[in-house]
C-alpha cells in the first residue's frame, strides 16, 4: 500500500447500498484505494470483494455483527493491522422494522434493533475515531427519512435513526477543529431488501415491505448520492424532493407532513 492510497470501512457491505459504494468506489479509484468489508454475511461478503478486486483495489474482508461491540472494535483493529491506517468510515449496516406499538406485545426487539442500527455506529466510530483523526479522515452516518419525519408503524426505526441523527450532528461540531468531516445520509425508499427482512409486531422476520415501493430510488443511485456527500464534505446528504420538501414542512405544517407520512404507507399497515 502506498502512502497516496486510502483505506474505508464500510459496514453492512455484503449487499445492497453498502455493496454497491464498495463497488462505485473500486471502479473509480483502483489501486488507490482499499477498501475493508463488513457484515455478517461471509460468503456475500467476499462475492462483493472479488467484485471491488477486479478493479485492482486491496480488499480485507472481517465478519462483523454490530450489535457485538467487541466485534466492532475488533473490525478496527484488523483493518489498523492490515492496512495501518483508516480515512473513512461508513456506519451503513443496519435492520428494518415495520409495526404499529399497539400490536407489540413484547419491544425487546427494540432494544435488540437499537443495538444494531444506533449503538453499532457509536462503538465502530469510537474505536476508529484516533484514528480517522490522524487522517482528517471522513465518517458517513447512513440514516434514513424515517430519522428525519416520524413515519406510522415505523417507531423502533424512526427512533434509532434520529438517534443516529442527534448523535453525529453532535459530533460533527465536536470534531470541526479536527479537520473530520461527518456525513449523515438520508435516503428514502430504496430499492433493498431491508424492509422485508426487518422486525415485525412479534419481533420476527417481517417478510414483506409495509412502505409503497412504486418510486424506490436505485440502488446505484443511492450509493453514488452518498459517496458524493462523503467526497464533498456534506453535512447532510437529504435524497428526494418529497425528503426536502416534508423537512422543512415540519417546521411550518407538522400536520401536513404527517398526512405526507401516512401517504407513503401501504394501506393494509396503516392505523385504523
Amino acid at each position: 500500500m502506498t502512502a497516496s492510497t486510502k483505506v474505508i470501512i464500510i459496514t453492512g457491505s455484503s449487499d445492497g447500498i453498502g455493496a454497491e459504494m464498495a463497488r462505485q468506489l473500486a471502479k473509480k479509484y483502483g489501486t488507490q484505494l482499499s477498501l475493508v468489508l463488513a457484515a455478517r454475511n461471509l460468503e456475500l461478503l467476499q462475492a462483493v470483494a472479488a467484485q471491488c478486486a477486479s478493479y485492482g483495489c486491496a480488499t480485507l474482508v472481517v465478519k462483523t455483527d454490530v450489535s457485538i461491540e467487541p466485534q466492532c472494535r475488533a473490525l478496527i483493529a484488523s483493518a489498523i493491522e492490515k492496512f495501518g491506517r483508516i480515512d473513512g468510515l461508513i456506519n451503513n449496516a443496519g435492520k428494518s422494522a415495520q409495526a404499529l406499538f399497539e400490536e407489540v406485545e413484547n419491544p425487546a426487539w427494540y432494544e435488540e434493533l437499537m443495538r444494531t442500527n444506533f449503538w453499532g455506529s457509536v462503538w465502530c466510530t469510537h474505536a476508529a475515531l484516533p484514528h480517522l483523526i490522524s487522517a482528517r479522515g471522513k465518517i458517513v452516518a447512513v440514516s434514513s427519512l424515517a430519522g428525519l419525519i416520524g413515519v406510522p408503524g415505523r417507531s423502533a426505526y424512526s427512533a434509532s435513526k434520529f438517534a443516529m441523527g442527534g448523535f453525529f450532528e453532535c459530533l460533527r461540531a465536536e470534531l470541526k477543529s479536527a479537520g473530520v468531516s461527518v456525513t449523515l445520509a438520508y435516503p428514502g425508499v430504496v430499492a433493498t431488501q431491508i424492509r422485508y427482512r426487518g422486525y415485525n409486531a412479534a419481533g420476527e422476520s417481517a417478510g414483506q415491505s409495509g412502505l409503497k415501493e412504486d418510486a424506490a430510488m436505485s440502488v446505484e443511485e443511492c450509493a453514488r448520492l452518498i459517496l458524493n456527500g462523503m467526497e464533498s464534505g456534506q453535512r447532510e446528504v437529504v435524497m428526494s424532493a418529497k425528503g426536502k420538501l416534508g423537512r422543512w414542512l415540519k417546521l411550518l405544517a407538522p400536520g401536513l407532513v404527517e398526512k405526507m407520512a401516512l401517504a407513503a404507507v401501504k394501506k393494509e399497515a396503516r392505523p385504523q
